[in-house]
């Protein structure tokens, strides 16, 4: 008896490159950055250079403004090398606009009902903070429910939805960890 080959259903995946854009980023002595993407140069804006200041930047330029996934290697001055994927944000798809002849039938009570509604999914929000990042990277949060950027200064922030957590976290309360993936920056914050 042979059976048929079982296939997933559910949404498309995402348009992933089978060969990924590689970057290859050198950090010279004096702290600036040589830097190739798929072994072409990749020169910094004019009258500046590349330099650890400038790396969220220089992410941004190599990512497209992370519009596309790139393959980052980072060689430091010291020989050590890091190397990490920074991915394209999720495209959000917008919601269907209503159409002319919806909005005309409506009355003003369905109006201020579908406002209300929207108020009542408004997320409770809980501040991550930490320091200490390579600017740009990406910064994992951890349970993670979520990313986040570094600033240009090194920060991070991430908001979180409280009763999304509360459903992660039996007792509501626990830990956050902030991962910095270029960097290895790991901070812990208890929850409230």
């Amino acid at each position: 008896m042979t059976r048929e080959p079982r296939r997933a259903t559910g949404p498309e995946p995402e348009e992933t490159p089978v060969v990924l854009p590689h970057a290859v980023i050198t950090v010279t002595e004096t702290g600036a950055l040589n830097v190739t993407l798929d072994g072409t140069d990749v020169p910094p804006p004019e009258g500046e250079a590349w330099t650890r200041g400038t790396f969220g930047p220089l992410l941004d330029a190599l990512t497209r403004d992370r519009t596309i996934t790139v393959r980052i290697e980072v060689h430091e001055s010291d020989g050590s090398v890091f190397t990490d994927v920074i991915r394209a944000r999720r495209r959000t798809r917008p919601e269907p606009p209503d159409t002319q002849a919806e909005t005309e039938n409506k009355t003003e009570d369905d109006r201020e009902t579908r406002v209300k509604s929207r108020s009542k999914r408004r997320p409770d929000l809980v501040e991550v903070t930490g320091e200490g990042f390579v600017p740009g990277e990406d910064v994992a949060a951890a349970v993670i429910v979520s990313h986040t950027d570094a600033t240009s200064t090194g920060h991070a922030r991430a908001l979180l939805d409280r009763r999304r957590l509360r459903s992660l976290l039996s007792d509501g309360g626990g830990e956050v960890i902030l991962f910095g993936r270029i960097s290895g920056t790991i901070h812990v914050r208890r929850l409230s």
